[in-house]
């Protein structure tokens, strides 16, 4: 899977966000920016991406993920 799709399969689920995506070796980078993990603890907030890729993860195309999650004011800093 190319780190194109995974954007798109991201920004496609999460409103208004913006998605970053390397790999690195196996290790799949994601840093994705969005109001709408505005209020929301770092866990749901990684639940939210997870949503995006299970069906990815769960058929074993994904695996080892590492994530940042933001808000645009937490990434602005």
């Amino acid at each position: 899977m190319q780190p194109e799709e995974i954007k798109a399969l991201i920004e496609g689920h999460i409103p208004d966000s913006h998605a970053d995506v390397a790999f690195e070796g196996s290790h799949l980078l994601v840093t994705v920016v969005s109001e709408a993990f505005d209020g929301l603890s770092r866990l749901k907030k990684q639940q939210l991406v997870y949503e995006a890729l299970g069906d990815k993860i769960a058929d074993g195309t994904l695996h080892a993920v590492q994530m940042k999650t933001l808000t645009p004011a937490e990434a602005g800093k």
